[in-house]
């Protein structure tokens, strides 16, 4: 399986796959019936192919996982949130374009790249 993808996490895998994870991490918190979510998807997909390897993408429901929504005070949504090493270093709310999110992810892959 390839890493380009944007991958489903709920509460029982978001340990695994988001707080241990080794590269640094973009949560997309979600909704179904969100507008600007749908917008968001096909920017993410974009970004995963072009950072495959290097950062990953995950995606969390809010509706299904509302312990998580609420542990990352998910206020409004989309909310992208950046994590590296268990801990939240970035996060944005609402549709960003593709610029946006590379210069945040560019920012927190400059920083990880310092601390390896």
């Amino acid at each position: 399986k390839h890493m380009s993808e944007v991958i489903s996490v709920n509460e029982p895998s978001f340990q695994a796959e988001v707080l241990d994870a080794a590269e640094p991490v973009l949560v997309d918190f979600y909704a179904t019936w969100c507008g600007p979510c749908r917008m968001l998807t096909p920017v993410l997909h974009e970004l995963a192919a072009e950072y495959a390897g290097r950062i990953k993408f995950a995606k969390v429901d809010v509706d299904e996982s509302p312990g998580l929504a609420a542990r990352y005070r998910v206020t409004g949504v989309p909310m992208l949130a950046i994590f590296h090493q268990g801990h939240v270093v970035d996060q944005l709310v609402g549709f960003q374009p593709p610029a946006a999110l590379r210069e945040r992810l560019n920012a927190v892959r400059g920083r990880t790249a310092v601390e390896v």
